[in-house]
């Protein structure tokens, strides 16, 4: 049994395809095919709040390519998600009705619903139930903030602050101020917090960091990471780091919000589970299809 992810975010569009194996319990899945696609829908829709003619027209063919992966896979059960650059653009809509036709059925999910599938990825496994976390999911066009204690979720908020906003100067600095205010109202009553962080980008400071292994970053650490990358171009960073094109600019700003969350929220490290909102979607299919 098969099922598909897809996410459709500010920066790139994935599809997971995933086997999963009903005989054991919990549920588990095994990920046969990742693709990634880098439509930048984000730099079209924080800046003219509309998807361009050309990025709409590769949206529908991106989704033509899963749709028919999806066949040869035999996927039995699917779920696609939009979130913040297609909640931002005025013709969110009009993409939704065109990828039908091929097809995929979109949802557009607002901050709070893209932090819970992300959550149901089994985030609280990572946990220890006497600890105090606070779990970051830093994307293009939104970052998610969710606050546990005692193994539960106390506060959980979406800003409007993301890689893509940034590097294209639409963050606006109330956002900023806001985020620092949340966090230090919400963590003022805590005295050892840890870090939760998921994204592409904190994934690939995390490797940076320890050399492809999953142990958690200090704030000193992260700082030092970013001051590296930061002293190279672009160019640079391309060329002589062998970061990818679409991960080379985005990286800055997400150490940038990361950094910020790490300092407001004195967290004592951050670590990255490598999870994100494609395996919270095919976690919630098989949550859902176990429920039939």
């Amino acid at each position: 049994m098969r099922y598909g992810a897809i996410d459709i975010g500010s920066n790139a569009v994935r599809l997971l395809i995933a086997e999963v194996n009903p005989e054991t319990t919990p549920v588990e899945f095994k990920k046969e095919a990742l693709i990634r696609v880098p439509l930048r829908l984000g730099d079209d829709a924080f800046i003219d709040h509309h998807i361009s003619k050309t990025k709409f027209d590769n949206m529908v063919k991106t989704m033509q390519a899963f749709r028919n992966l999806m066949d040869v896979y035999r996927v039995s059960d699917y779920m696609a998600c939009a979130t913040s650059a297609m909640r931002d653009a005025d013709n969110g809509a009009d993409i939704v009705k065109a990828c039908k036709k091929v097809g995929v059925d979109i949802q557009i999910i607002d901050g709070s619903k893209e932090a819970k599938i992300i959550y149901n990825s089994h985030l609280q496994d990572k946990m220890d139930a006497d600890k105090v976390y606070l779990y970051i999911d830093v994307g293009g066009g939104s970052t998610e903030i969710s606050l546990f204690a005692d193994g539960t979720l106390v506060a959980s908020k979406s800003f409007n602050l993301g890689t893509i906003r940034i590097l294209d100067n639409q963050d606006s600095p109330d956002t900023w101020d806001d985020m620092r205010r949340w966090i230090k109202d919400h963590t003022k009553k805590y005295k050892q917090i840890y870090g939760i962080g998921t994204g592409g980008n904190i994934n690939k400071l995390s490797r940076i960091a320890n050399d492809k292994a999953d142990k958690p970053m200090s704030y000193a650490k992260l700082r030092a990471i970013y001051q590296h990358l930061n002293a190279y171009s672009l160019k640079d960073r391309i060329h002589v780091l062998g970061l990818k094109q679409d991960r080379a600019d985005v990286i800055i700003p997400a150490a940038e919000i990361f950094l910020t969350i790490m300092r407001v929220g004195r967290l004592k490290n951050i670590v990255a589970p490598r999870v994100g909102l494609v395996d919270g979607i095919i976690q919630t299919l098989i949550d859902n299809n176990l429920q039939k």
